[in-house]
């Protein structure tokens, strides 16, 4: 699978970027359908110190795009809790396509 990465004023980060990536293959492995995966890191500005890490994922499978994004303290948490909204979506997606 192809993982592209895009950093909006966050600096670009190997650590991030491979742990990101093994949550993906974990995915992906569930998942065999998975084509690509678009990962985009943001720093917002937020009254919060709860927030302000935002991390979004957009994942290219049979049908319409699968995206999530979460906002956390720091972007390991973000990406977790992302990756578990599209583990969600991709089980949907999934009981859709064996009923057809």
């Amino acid at each position: 699978m192809n993982i592209n990465f895009e950093y909006d004023n966050v600096k670009a980060s190997e650590s991030l970027e491979e742990y990101t990536r093994e949550r993906l293959d974990k995915l992906v492995n569930k998942y065999d359908f998975i084509v690509k995966a678009d990962v985009f890191f943001k720093v917002e500005n937020t009254s919060s110190d709860a927030t302000g890490k935002k991390t979004g994922i957009r994942l290219s499978a049979p049908g319409p795009r699968l995206f999530a994004e979460e906002s956390k303290e720091n972007f390991k948490m973000s990406v977790a809790e992302v990756v578990n909204q599209l583990d969600r979506q991709l089980k949907k997606r999934k009981e859709k396509m064996n009923t057809h």
